[in-house]
């Protein structure tokens, strides 16, 4: 892939159903890297965000070795409105596809690097439906704790 080459993301869940899909931008690739600028294709309604309007500017932040992923949510000057973070399994590029599987536990961070931990029912719901193997669990939490780490320390993407 060449920068701003056009790539599909796909959001998997634990079973590998689709749960979404859109296109983004490569901005950059490095080493176990890959940064993707995207907009949001149609409105969403977030239970926590509330709406996400069609437009909607994100860079997302995917690491080929670390089971989470960072988008940073910009304003319409192109300021950051937020940071949203998923843990997940750590992505698959496939065919000009990213594809990841979602494991429900995500962190809110505000532009003071104010956070919170969501869906930590969702996870315990899903670990239970899915059967997530031990270690998938221990993973996860692990993530949390990485995550938590760079917002605390305003490591990159958080600088």
């Amino acid at each position: 892939m060449t920068t701003l080459d056009q790539i599909t993301v796909r959001v998997l869940k634990y079973d590998g159903s689709e749960s979404r899909r859109w296109q983004a931008s490569v901005s950059r690739q490095e080493e176990g890297l890959i940064v993707l600028d995207a907009q949001f294709e149609a409105d969403v309604q977030h239970d926590l965000l509330g709406k996400i309007s069609r437009g909607t500017r994100t860079i997302e932040y995917y690491w080929l070795d670390r089971w989470y992923n960072v988008f940073r949510f910009l304003e319409s000057s192109g300021a950051t409105k937020l940071f949203y973070c998923n843990v997940n399994l750590p992505p698959v590029i496939s065919d000009r596809t990213l594809t990841y599987i979602d494991l429900d536990i995500d962190v809110l961070v505000e532009p003071n690097f104010g956070y919170r931990i969501l869906d930590l029912e969702e996870f315990e719901e899903n670990s239970t439906r899915y059967d997530y193997p031990q270690q998938l669990k221990a993973q996860a939490h692990a993530a949390v704790d990485q995550l938590i780490s760079l917002i605390k320390t305003r490591q990159f993407p958080f600088a």
